[in-house]
């Protein structure tokens, strides 16, 4: 079957939640096909991913100079970034219900128009017409608009590879769609100090980053045309259950009380890894905060954290490769949760020295590579362990529980810095407002990352169910539509 007559095929039944479990009989009876569009929605998946993690980081870098031009002070520059974890804690638990419920496609669209939007607010509220007291409102505004698009596109990587993708090449698109953001994180610590020191406006710094938001919310329009595909990729997307969000309260209170409270294995990795999120979300807000006040310009602060994208990116790409093969998730989250626990608790130290710049990047590419790599994997342990919940349930309340703590732990980190009597190494722009003292925050922050991991690696355990479910399914062909070959739904070297 080619597959344009596959594109044809009428979908009958489907369900509320995805049309999973009504799709036609005949095709799941023989074999499971995929079909080469999935790499194009992958490919605006990650565009649309990118270009909102650029959103959410365009200030982060640049602080102190922003607080110049916006005329306003570093907290409230922070909470440029901190509008994003409120919204998610709020908004994120709707999100799941409409990705299980109203599918990929709405969830994509929607998404990518609120990013959009949000991005070109932020553009108007720079113009040389609007009133000085209206920019900052005017921004803040742009902003929660793109925050509002960050649950679509965060969840819809596991829901985007369990849909469309077979069962050995999960991971790795799960990869590379979540690995997208951690990209856009890179571009904005690269890019918004480059763009800021040439151009001296903030101006031509959002309007940059609106073209990708443009892009992907045409493509994104335009081009995703389908709510599943017309045949179901693996096993598990015939058997599942998938609940959605909604049966009322059903998804979350039967989630929190009834299945997560019994799940003792989800309930370790909701709080332990969402302490890990709410680590790596203080670390990219604050990373140039706690650099400038030693003599690190801005420019050094973003190549840090850039570097720590870098290395999280290779790393998160030779772990979903691995993972593919071996199906080790338990074991790789443990091992690089450890490891960034000790990557954090040397930046703690480090970051605190002056003239230290080759050990504190190195530091980060170590603090990058087994921390930001480990997301990806993380989220599909998440719905391996907790299986036939939908995808995007139990990977979108990991997050909103790291977005919980990622807010609790901002708030308590900016507490505990406090104005430092004179600080002769500072190069923050901002001169005495952002002359504080980092060195008992950054302590803090390492205690919560070993707390969490210390508590993951000691009482995690837990059955990979939807693998046990692909694996008493009969084994059934796999067709490719976009090689024309045959693969078996449980071969891993296809």
């Amino acid at each position: 079957m080619d597959d344009g007559s596959a594109e044809t095929e009428a979908l009958i039944g489907i369900s509320s939640e995805d049309g999973r479990s009504h799709l036609d009989a005949r095709n799941t009876a023989a074999e499971f096909k995929v079909y080469k569009r999935r790499w194009f929605i992958l490919f605006v998946l990650c565009l649309l991913n990118c270009s909102n993690a650029m959103a959410w980081l365009t200030f982060a870098p640049v602080a102190d100079q922003t607080a110049q031009y916006l005329r306003v002070s570093l907290n409230l520059v922070n909470w440029l970034s901190l509008v994003y974890i409120v919204v998610a804690v709020f908004f994120s638990l709707i999100t799941t219900w409409v990705l299980d419920t109203l599918g990929l496609r709405f969830s994509l669209i929607m998404g990518s128009w609120l990013n959009m939007l949000g991005a070109i607010l932020r553009v108007i509220g720079m113009l040389s017409c609007i009133p000085e007291r209206a920019i900052f409102p005017m921004v803040m505004g742009g902003q929660t608009l793109c925050a509002f698009a960050q649950p679509f596109v965060i969840f819809a990587p596991t829901k985007l590879a369990a849909l469309w993708f077979p069962d050995h090449q999960r991971a790795t698109a799960n990869m590379m769609a979540s690995m997208a953001n951690t990209v856009g994180l890179l571009l904005a610590n690269i890019f918004s100090p480059m763009i800021l020191s040439y151009t001296n406006t903030l101006f031509m710094l959002l309007l940059i980053y609106a073209i990708p938001a443009t892009i992907a919310c045409f493509l994104a329009t335009v081009g995703i045309r389908e709510r599943v595909p017309p045949t179901p990729p693996s096993a598990s997307m015939v058997t599942s259950s998938s609940e959605p969000f909604l049966q009322g309260i059903h998804c979350v209170l039967s989630l929190f009380y009834l299945q997560l409270l019994t799940n003792k294995a989800y309930v370790f990795l909701l709080v332990c890894f969402g302490s890990g999120i709410g680590v790596f979300t203080c670390f990219s807000t604050l990373l140039e905060q706690i650099l400038c006040v030693k003599g690190y310009s801005n420019d050094f602060a973003g190549l840090c954290g850039a570097v720590a994208i870098v290395f999280g990116v290779l790393g998160a790409f030779l772990l979903g490769l691995y993972v593919d093969k071996t199906k080790k998730f338990t074991e790789v989250t443990k091992i690089n949760m450890c490891l960034t626990s000790l990557g954090c608790s040397v930046f703690a130290v480090v970051s605190q020295l002056s003239e230290q710049k080759f050990i504190i990047g190195a530091v980060c590419a170590w603090f990058g590579f087994f921390g930001y790599s480990v997301y990806p994997i993380a989220m599909e342990l998440g719905v391996e362990c907790s299986y036939p919940v939908g995808e995007a349930t139990s990977s979108g309340l990991i997050f909103v529980s790291g977005q919980i703590q990622a807010a609790l732990y901002l708030l308590l980190l900016q507490a505990l810095a406090k104005p430092m009597a004179e600080s002769p190494l500072s190069v923050c722009a901002t001169g005495t407002d952002a002359s504080l003292s980092w060195t008992v925050p950054v302590l803090v922050m390492a205690g919560l990352c070993t707390l969490g991991t210390c508590c993951f690696v000691g009482f995690f355990h837990t059955d990979y169910r939807r693998l046990r479910a692909e694996a008493t399914a009969s084994p059934n062909r796999v067709t490719d539509q976009s090689t024309g070959g045959d693969t078996w739904a449980n071969s891993t070297d296809a």
